[in-house]
């Protein structure tokens, strides 16, 4: 029954993306092959200016993030049941026809994900390090044995994540009481020391214990073993809490629009389109899935760093203008949910384009980013004891921030989750953030030793990308006005 129901979720999804980007779809896990080539050939000029230590960390790092989004899934449980009243259905939606439990579509939803983007994106990118490393000088058992590292910080995150989502789908306090437990496990684990914090990141201890980093293989697999232990106990208990009936609700809610529209009335001629997308986000109670797919992340990447600093022993040199250039990019996951929050197919009924709801979607990614971000970036400035360097952080911040959302909206629309599947689209959205991320980042590790020339040379990088902004915005109007809601 599982392998049926495997085979069939895999079809649906590659059907899923194959609606949006065609065929072009199969060059998506080339392009990662490529681009991962490309990075293991330059390796050895990366290196001069950074450490192996702080790439691999960062690979990790965003593994696990990945995982994150990608286990998400589970606060999509009600809107999969009542999409099959719409223009499609879910398999994961069967149970309310068809002599099936919820527990096993969703069971069977977080293998399929899982396989899927394990195949999409980390097999490729791991295959071409592997054709890279007689010119880059690695290991092929090094290699491999990154992979396993990869597999478990991206597994970790996608239980995680479903855990958490399940959680919200079945009870907001529950759901609270465990983002917050995770992120208090961080507080006193990293930052009180009251236990191994080793458990909470066993992939990181893992690789760093392993060629050619170290040669603790018994001590490797042990946090092999507690990795997947971990994850199996929080994918048990996701599966284990997943609601054995969904019911629409009918649910009834306040006027506010009015209210909303005069809140933002700041935006302009926008201000309708603004309020709107704010009742959309209150009602449909996204921003608790917003805010456990940014904050929490954010936390982890933080931890992650003082870990391996602290905790391994390892000195990485992440400081904060590296975390407000962290922050920014990852903003771009937030834009992603704001186009997942409903259908778009109903505007086509009111006198909007595609360009107008665009940049409305832009104004309230501000409106919810730029004071998260701005607190995260001044509390680790504290943390770290660097407020000298905070200016440069929260300009780095906001600059990374406005530039990689207005760049994502004018590449993929409304349809960001889809659309960046597309070779093609995926090709520019990869060209146009790595290069500002890698000088960003780069430029961040020599900011103590070298600072008047680090300073000037990331303001040069910002004044860049105001620019690209400013162009990029100008033309969402010429890209996407003639391009319809239900596309």
């Amino acid at each position: 029954m599982m392998w049926t129901l495997l085979k069939l979720m895999l079809k649906e999804e590659l059907r899923t993306h194959i609606t949006y980007s065609g065929k072009r779809f199969w060059t998506f896990p080339v392009i990662v092959f490529l681009f991962s080539m490309v990075f293991g050939i330059s390796m050895k000029r990366l290196l001069v200016e950074t450490t192996l230590d702080q790439l691999t960390l960062l690979a990790l790092a965003s593994a696990f993030l990945y995982g994150i989004s990608v286990g998400s899934f589970g606060f999509m449980g009600r809107q999969f049941v009542e999409k099959r009243f719409g223009t499609r259905n879910y398999l994961v939606a069967t149970p309310s026809l068809l002599p099936l439990t919820y527990r096993l579509t969703f069971l069977g939803l977080y293998i399929r994900d899982s396989l899927f983007y394990l195949l999409l994106v980390l097999a490729p990118a791991i295959a071409g390090l592997m054709v890279s490393a007689p010119i880059a000088g690695f290991k092929i058992t090094s290699i491999l044995l990154f992979f396993v590292a990869a597999i478990l910080s991206f597994q970790l995150g996608t239980s995680i994540s479903f855990l958490g989502s399940v959680l919200y789908n079945r009870n907001m306090l529950a759901f609270l009481a465990f983002t917050s437990g995770l992120i208090l496990l961080v507080f006193f684990g990293g930052a009180l020391s009251m236990f191994d914090v080793e458990i909470l990141l066993p992939a990181l201890k893992f690789e760093f214990s392993v060629a050619p980093f170290g040669s603790d293989y018994t001590g490797a697999l042990m946090m092999a073993l507690l990795s997947v232990g971990e994850t199996a106990i929080m994918t048990g208990l996701s599966v284990m809490l997943v609601k054995l009936h969904f019911t629409v609700r009918d649910v009834r809610h306040d006027q506010i629009l009015p209210r909303y529209i005069e809140r933002f009335a700041i935006t302009g001629s926008y201000k309708e389109v603004v309020g709107k997308e704010f009742v959309d986000l209150k009602r449909s109670g996204t921003v608790g899935k917003m805010f456990f797919s940014f904050v929490l992340p954010l936390v982890f990447l933080s931890f992650t760093s003082w870990f391996v600093n602290t905790g391994l022993g390892i000195e990485v040199g992440f400081n904060t203008v590296f975390y407000g250039a962290m922050v920014g990019f990852l903003g771009v996951l937030l834009y992603s949910w704001l186009n997942n929050v409903d259908g778009t197919d109903y505007y086509s009924l009111l006198p909007l384009t595609v360009p107008q709801v665009i940049r409305s979607r832009l104004r309230v990614f501000l409106v919810l980013t730029l004071w998260i971000s701005t607190i995260f970036v001044v509390g680790i400035a504290i943390l770290n004891n660097e407020i000298d360097l905070l200016w440069l952080a929260l300009i780095v911040m906001v600059v990374t921030s406005i530039y990689m959302v207005v760049m994502t909206a004018y590449l993929t629309g409304l349809r960001t989750n889809s659309f960046l599947f597309d070779m093609g689209i995926m090709g520019r959205f990869a060209i146009m953030s790595f290069l500002p991320d890698v000088c960003l980042t780069i430029l961040s590790f020599t900011i103590r030793s070298n600072p008047i020339f680090s300073a000037g040379s990331i303001l040069l990088v910002l004044a860049i990308l105001i620019g690209a902004t400013v162009i990029l915005y100008r033309g969402i109007e010429d890209k996407w006005r003639r391009t319809g809601f239900d596309v």
